[in-house]
């Protein structure tokens, strides 16, 4: 006589059971996993997206400020100078304020000082110009004497220039820091027994100097 063996046919019927409930916890475990990757990289494509959303307008307004300064310049403004001093014509931006004392009452026969807006302090050390202009009562020689300090420390690069509206009076091109933590540019000419230094006392204002001050400047030799 045939006996049926329930401990066995629970056993038979268990094991499948288990491996269909091992089956559907890994699908179910990869498919949670699918989609919180799809979920993940599609938030953070958004977020890419975003920043480069935002970056991009950034460089455009940037662009755009930049040009709109750049315009708000023109025309440029002109400073003429007494005839006694050579008849000196400076343009400059017509965004910049300018001081310039040419009763030749303090150290200088005239002595200029620019720069955007508003003119920071005359008697502060720590400021910086974006254009001074100076005519010295000094020789061009002796003032060429004081560079060769500068020059041997190799705090400066001197090298021959002239305007490009004078192009007969040569002087010198002075690169570099020039004065105690001014590090820019700075132009010397001849004119008759004196001196004219122009110069930027800033990077920043490199530009203008090369673009607006210098091929405008004109004297009298």
């Amino acid at each position: 006589m045939y006996k049926h063996d329930q401990n066995g046919s629970i056993n038979i019927l268990l094991l499948p059971l288990v491996i269909v409930g091992v089956l559907f916890l890994a699908t179910a475990g990869f498919a949670t996993w699918a989609y919180s990757g799809k979920q993940d990289y599609k938030n953070n494509v958004d977020a890419k997206i975003a920043t480069a959303v935002t970056v991009a307008r950034q460089t455009e307004s940037t662009a755009k400020d930049k040009e709109f300064a750049e315009v708000s310049k023109q025309p440029l403004r002109n400073y003429n100078g007494p005839q006694a001093l050579g008849s000196l014509v400076l343009a400059y931006p017509r965004t910049w304020s300018g001081y310039v004392d040419d009763t030749g009452s303090g150290g200088a026969s005239l002595d200029g000082y620019f720069y955007p807006g508003t003119v920071p302090s005359l008697t502060n050390q720590a400021s910086s110009f974006s254009l001074r202009i100076q005519v010295l009562s000094q020789s061009y020689a002796s003032t060429l004497t004081n560079l060769k300090g500068l020059q041997t420390s190799k705090k400066v690069t001197v090298s021959p220039y002239a305007l490009p509206k004078v192009p007969g009076t040569v002087g010198v091109m002075v690169d570099g820091e020039y004065k105690p933590n001014k590090n820019g540019k700075k132009v010397i000419l001849p004119l008759r027994d004196k001196t004219i230094e122009i110069s930027t006392e800033g990077s920043e204002f490199i530009n203008d100097f090369n673009n607006n001050i210098l091929p405008n400047l004109t004297f009298s030799p």
